[in-house]
């Protein structure tokens, strides 16, 4: 089994920035993906961003179309945690965020279903507002 547990999650006003942590434990692989995303009140869940690790080093992340540049997935080759970066941070950021793990890598397509995910985290709440 594999546990997920966020945090960073808080209340922010427009043009803040924010970082989100997921902490990854439990059973190990050599090659996994950590997926990021979120859902708005009312709304589906959307697809924010994922990173590919293999043998412990990050790949290049992928990221939705509509954050790049907002948003940076990172993480250190000798730390079980994928940060999730935010800014500018919009009203509609606001969302619930959660980390997901698939026990291999993914391709650019498949990293964005959510259905490729078997491990989500409980995720944690942004909300930016004025």
């Amino acid at each position: 089994q594999v546990q997920l547990v966020e945090s960073g999650g808080r209340s922010v006003e427009p043009g803040d920035s924010l970082t989100l942590s997921c902490v990854l434990s439990g059973r190990t692989f050599s090659a996994f993906t950590i997926g990021w995303f979120r859902q708005a009140p009312g709304k589906e869940r959307e697809f924010v961003g994922a990173i590919e690790v293999v043998n412990r080093w990050p790949m290049s992340p992928y990221y939705a179309d509509s954050l790049k540049g907002r948003f940076t997935i990172s993480k250190y080759s000798s730390k079980d945690t994928v940060y999730l970066a935010m800014s500018s941070l919009k009203p509609e950021d606001t969302a619930l965020y959660s980390c997901t793990c698939k026990p291999s890598q993914v391709t650019n397509y498949e990293a964005r279903l959510p259905s490729q995910y078997p491990y989500w985290g409980q995720g944690t709440r942004v909300t930016v507002s004025s």
